[in-house]
């Protein structure tokens, strides 16, 4: 029941001042004026409160009324998300467009879920069972996909009095009755604020690696699941590509998509072509296990910066279900932009480039509510936040970045000069970084080889020897240099043409297993090792790019699908019988 708790006194922008206050607390959501504006109280100051609004705020005048229920800003979570586009604050834009068009008018309430549509309920527990917060009840198939887990409010515990039958209901129908000294009613879904992170039993080791099937991020710099990543780079360096990349391949059961501040056609775009796209899995619409919030850089500013937690919230529910939810924010520095502009209109003290003094301090809530984590009901799930960053000109000692990069532990660092060469992903193996390798080289070596972390170690050092040997070359040429560095060049040159390099134009080059990139690895490093025997006997480099071992290297990320994998296995037996050819 919504009841008036002040009026307008000035509007500053996104920011309303309202006077004559009463009974408001932080947080908590309010509309404002006759047209009803979404909003949420940011400061409270003497008789004044201070309220961010999430839409256009040109027609409100002073005097205009303000009304709350009392509840802070929430989501809405329960079966029908997946499949959704959302806004910053959860209004479900494919539903706007039926009833309204194109635009979105000030002022819409449409609930995020759809209250008509029947959803087919299984009680899992009986009459007279006890259960506690974040215990599952029940569960509905809410995609061919993904089973979705009813489960208790996380502060309501009690004893079940009464539990609908298995059969089809709406969610505005209760499907339970939970007593402890009151009765309360259950319904397949529920509210939660978004800037309070969902409780759970305890926090886990990251022991796993999220695989994505690109070769640079799996072998080089990998994340485990439940991990922290930025993505920084300027302007078309492929931050967005990335990003789609990672939500079609990763073995992520749930991805949550957040374009925060993107521009209208990249938003677009990948509203009209995402619903296209096949899950390589299952070979199920990938929407079925996607959400999608969409608030582009035309959208109200404050709406931009609620965007963020509301994606996390979203996660946190499915990861209380027990999955393994990516959730890719793109991007975050045009959320700390908008924090940048509120702040200003709030009339904080600014500090260096005119971000607020809070800018590290939201950047560490927000990143800490991803991470591993043993859920109330027992299961296990994780949420992996994949973050790009937009410092300008390419900057990675602005704000932004600088105060990221001391809450994650994995940094992909993308380079204008590999964008512009057309090498992409145009991650940079010099400046990016993980420290995730210790944490999940338990997995590589259990299902892949216990030599993965070797010969990662040794291609990077092959790199880094390649770095300091070019530097000689652009003093004194690379004829001076004798053949054994020679061929540590080439062989770079190789692994960062046949490794590194991944189109996601070509059916087998766009996804590598984690066994395909091994062998990968370990034939381009066998043909190091038998080229340095060669060497040694007085043979050149000239000689050995003849051969048909050199061919087949250079092929053979095209040459081999993830169904002859076998056949990529020998080719090291084959690349030893070619070579043996120059012995004689």
């Amino acid at each position: 029941m919504l009841s008036v708790v002040g009026k307008v006194y000035r509007v500053s922008g996104p920011v309303v001042e309202a006077e004559d206050v009463k009974s408001l607390r932080m947080l908590d959501m309010v509309e404002v004026g006759q047209e009803h504006l979404v909003g949420e109280v940011v400061r409270l100051k003497a008789e004044r409160a201070y309220i961010q609004v999430y839409e256009d705020t040109t027609t409100l005048k002073a005097g205009d009324l303000i009304y709350t229920e009392g509840y802070p800003l929430y989501v809405e979570l329960g079966p029908g998300l997946l499949g959704n586009f959302y806004d910053g604050i959860q209004r479900p834009l494919e539903t706007i467009k039926e009833k309204d068009g194109f635009f979105i008018r000030r002022g819409v309430h449409i609930p995020a879920l759809d209250r008509n549509k029947k959803w087919h309920f299984k009680p899992i527990v009986g009459k007279d069972a006890a259960v506690k917060g974040g215990q599952i009840i029940g569960e509905v198939f809410e995609t061919a996909l993904i089973i979705h887990k009813i489960m208790l409010f996380p502060e309501l515990q009690g004893k079940i009095s009464w539990i609908a039958p298995e059969g089809d209901y709406t969610l505005d129908e209760k499907i339970a009755v939970v007593e402890n000294g009151q009765k309360y009613d259950v319904f397949m879904y529920q509210r939660w604020p978004v800037r309070k992170s969902r409780p759970t039993r305890n926090r886990l080791a990251i022991n796993e690696p999220l695989i994505t099937g690109q070769r640079v991020i799996d072998t080089l710099f990998p994340v485990g699941k439940g991990g922290c990543v930025a993505v920084p780079g300027g302007f078309g360096t492929g931050k967005t590509v990335i990003q789609h990349q990672l939500a079609k391949w990763s073995d992520a059961q749930i991805v949550i998509y957040v374009g925060c501040g993107e521009r209208g056609n990249e938003m677009t775009d990948i509203l009209l072509n995402f619903p296209k796209l096949i899950d390589p899995r299952t070979k199920r619409p990938l929407m079925e296990r996607t959400i999608f919030i969409a608030n582009t850089s035309n959208m109200p500013v404050a709406a931009r910066e609620a965007s963020i937690y509301t994606g996390i919230t979203l996660a946190e529910y499915y990861r209380d279900m027990g999955y393994h939810v990516a959730l890719m924010a793109d991007s975050t520095s045009r959320w700390a932009e908008a924090l940048r502009e509120l702040s200003g209109r709030l009339e904080e003290m600014p500090l260096e480039e005119g971000f607020p003094a809070y800018l590290s301090s939201r950047l560490a809530e927000f990143y800490e509510r991803a991470g591993n984590f043993k859920t109330l009901n027992g299961d296990s799930g994780s949420i992996t936040v994949i973050a790009s960053v937009s410092p300008p000109g390419g900057d990675f000692s602005e704000p932004v970045t600088s105060h990221t990069k001391r809450f994650i532990r994995c940094f992909w660092a993308l380079d204008r000069d590999l964008a512009n060469a057309r090498h992409y992903p145009s991650i940079s193996w010099i400046d990016s970084y993980s420290e995730y390798l210790e944490d999940i080289k338990g997995w590589w070596h259990s299902n892949i080889s216990p030599n993965w972390l070797a010969f990662r170690y040794r291609i990077m050092e092959l790199l880094q020897k390649e770095q300091r040997l070019l530097q000689v070359i652009k003093l004194v040429g690379p004829d001076v240099l004798p053949q054994r560095q020679r061929l540590v060049i080439e062989i770079c040159s190789i692994f960062k043409n046949t490794f590194l390099q991944q189109s996601a134009f070509d059916d087998i080059d766009t996804f590598s297993s984690a066994r395909k990139q091994f062998l990968l690895l370990t034939n381009i490093l066998n043909f190091y090792d038998r080229c340095d025997e060669l060497i040694k006997k007085g043979l050149n480099i000239s000689e050995i790019k003849s051969t048909s071992a050199y061919q087949e290297i250079m092929r053979m990320r095209h040459k081999y699908s993830e169904n002859n994998l076998e056949e990529l296995e020998k080719l090291s037996r084959t690349i030893d019988e070619s070579l043996k050819e120059l012995e004689l």
